[in-house]
């Protein structure tokens, strides 16, 4: 039985002091079963509402949602100023940590200021209600501070990501329509200052709607100045009263617009609304890390610039009272070990980030972390792709030391909060696995004509009730949101575009989107088990893995991977000639099949990824099938994707 198998076997019950005393048991499963919208209403009350709704759900026009209708509440209030009006100002909002070191902690009370000096502020520039406006910064207070205001008031925010480029950037405001940007000069990355203004003044000079660009000084740096249109953020904000009364809006007001990236299509701008949005970020943020806010510190290892900061940097915490912990760099700089440095320095007690991460975390070596106490973590979560089980399993060894849970969640940018993911106090886990439908969840794997499976099954994966986080719609192109997720089933059934597997507990296993399916003579076989596999070899630190057009085959496995410090010592750049990579393709082939055979395996320095970690397999796709590359810019350091390429054999590995 190969490693990856044995990890798949491997079970772990919730710990008997967290189950407890959890914030959930294993009732709230019944509980939603037996009246789902009365399960999401009850979480809904958990919120303070103006005016509480008429109608928990209208689903009358499937598939445009209308969740707690009639109801009016503050997106803004009920993440600070009820807090503060409960008597906890002085409650630690954010432990913020630039890269350089500096540090800075705010209140409850200090955030309720701020946010309503920067409603002021955007009042004062004439932003109106429903107006769209622009966020392109750091991993600063004052991106949160921004969100907020925009909520505040009644503005519908786009946080654009500062790895975007100018273009990526004149596009999302062209089609989003926003009247102001706020940036800064720039942020610091890799021990080193990154602009962010000339990338604005670029994309704003091809826009015809933004008024003022609000610019917060972060590195010093030198920057083009637009007189009348560019403004200082101490100078605007710093001016004015930390008096603003917040108004109640419908459920339904548009809170956020997030473009989807990585498409060379028009971006798809998903629209997310207040009431149900808040809701459900607030509940699956309570109840999947099982916070505690008197006592916990949470720290989401994202950018708020992606759906994963939204709603567990920003909007559910807040709205729960957490006290988080925000980071503005690199986990490497300066050293290796930072961010267990911060754990340590802040007492995390849970921490959320991606299985990317974990995986470099590996590749670094167990004595990094081995250096920190990490005795606060109780909480440990994995987002953004599904999670290997041997990184699982280096994750609760190393970091959990044996004895924190691991919530594996699946979600999307559309759904904007948890949808698929085991209870840290109910579920016993299984490495690998996002597990169970979060309660109220309605999740389904299906064959291709949209038939339920069978335990122990492989299909896809779709949604067939609608659930408060949803998108409403793309913005300004409903019959986009039509054709992209519902068209396939059905207007009823959300079509998630990811593969799943059940196995034969009625376990849920992601398998990456449906064009990382690979079809190899006629079988379905994942790109993650054929990664998962690669990364149980002791030689393999990291692997990612493409489907290729195979005039045979239909498709060929092609990997990409890195090798362990020790193995790269022994083997070399190039594998030794040939030698790893044929071990390496006899050891998938064992491990999962004959079929699964990886055609060619490439032994690289690097994968390309993005600023927040996630690999760009359309780019290996890019390379495997001798295409001219797509855009790049969004990658930490695109000469990879160059060097990738000069390594590519002319030919297919061969038996």
């Amino acid at each position: 039985m190969s490693e990856s198998t044995q990890a798949q076997d491997r079970t772990f019950p919730p710990p008997e002091q967290l189950a407890a005393g959890a914030n959930v048991g294993p009732d709230v499963y019944a509980e939603a079963d037996r009246d789902r919208l009365a399960f999401w209403e009850q979480a809904a009350r958990r919120l303070s509402w103006e005016r509480e709704w008429d109608q928990a759900l209208d689903w009358s026009k499937p598939p445009f949602a209308k969740w707690f209708v009639g109801g009016r509440l503050n997106v803004a209030y009920n993440c600070v100023d009820r807090h503060v009006e409960a008597g906890h100002g002085d409650q630690v909002a954010y432990h913020w940590e630039g890269e350089p070191g500096d540090q800075r902690t705010i209140t409850y009370a200090q955030l309720k200021d701020e946010v309503c000096r920067a409603a002021n502020a955007l009042l004062e520039l004439g932003v109106q209600v429903g107006d769209r406006v622009a966020i392109y910064l750091p991993m600063l207070p004052e991106t949160v501070i921004a969100m907020l205001a925009c909520a505040r008031i009644g503005a519908v925010h786009m946080v654009v990501f500062g790895g975007f480029s100018a273009d990526a950037l004149a596009s999302r405001l062209d089609d989003a329509g926003a009247v102001l940007v706020i940036t800064a000069d720039g942020g610091y990355r890799r021990g080193a200052p990154s602009a962010l203004k000339p990338a604005v003044d670029d994309a704003v000079s091809r826009s015809g709607n933004v008024r003022n660009v609000v610019v917060v000084k972060r590195t010093e740096q030198d920057v083009e100045w637009t007189e009348g249109r560019d403004l200082w953020w101490d100078d605007v904000v710093g001016r004015q009263s930390t008096e603003h009364t917040a108004e109640a809006f419908d459920a339904e007001h548009p809170l956020y617009i997030m473009y989807t990236s990585g498409t060379t299509a028009k971006p798809k701008g998903i629209l997310h609304t207040s009431g149900g949005y808040l809701t459900q970020v607030a509940y699956t943020h309570w109840a999947v890390f099982d916070l505690k806010p008197d006592t916990d510190v949470f720290w989401t290892a994202a950018d708020v610039g992606w759906v994963t900061g939204h709603s567990y940097i920003v909007y559910g915490p807040l709205a729960n009272r957490a006290t988080s912990v925000m980071y503005e760099g690199t986990p490497e700089t300066p050293h290796r070990g930072r961010w267990w440095d911060i754990v340590d320095r802040y007492g995390v007690t849970i921490l959320y980030t991606a299985p990317t991460v974990i995986r470099t975390f590996m590749k670094w070596g167990e004595d990094v972390p081995a250096k920190a106490d990490l005795s606060s973590l109780r909480v440990l979560g994995s987002v953004g792709e599904p999670i290997n089980p041997e990184a699982w399993l280096w994750y609760h060894e190393h970091i959990g030391h044996g004895r924190c849970p691991i919530v594996d969640t699946w979600w999307q940018t559309e759904t904007g909060a948890h949808m698929i993911t085991p209870l840290p106090g109910v579920s016993t886990l299984v490495p690998g696995s996002a597990q169970t439908p979060f309660p109220g969840i309605s999740a389904k794997v299906v064959d291709d004509e949209g038939n339920e499976l069978a335990d122990d099954s492989t299909g896809l994966l779709v949604l067939t009730e609608p659930w408060p986080s949803m998108l409403r719609t793309i913005w300004g192109d409903d019959d986009r949101y039509v054709d992209t997720y519902w068209s396939r089933f059905g207007p009823s059934t959300y079509f998630a575009g990811d593969g799943a597997k059940k196995d034969a507990d009625g376990n849920i296993w992601l398998l990456g989107r449906v064009d990382d399916v690979m079809n190899v003579s006629g079988h379905r076989i994942s790109t993650t088990e054929v990664e998962s596999s690669l990364v149980a070899h002791p030689t393999v630190a990291e692997a990612a893995v493409v489907g290729a057009s195979d005039p045979t085959t239909g498709q060929g496995i092609v990997a990409f991977v890195i090798l362990r410090g020790d193995a790269a010592e022994k083997y070399g750049a190039e594998g030794a000639g040939g030698e790893l990579v044929q071990t390496l393709r006899n050891h998938v082939a064992r491990d999962i099949g004959p079929i699964a055979k990886p055609r060619q395996i490439m032994v690289v320095q690097e994968l390309p990824k993005t600023r927040s970690g996630k690999i760009m397999r359309r780019l290996l796709r890019d390379v495997a099938e001798n295409r001219e590359l797509g855009d790049v810019t969004t990658l930490t350091d695109s000469s990879v994707m160059s060097l990738i390429k000069d390594k590519l054999p002319s030919s297919p590995s061969e038996d």
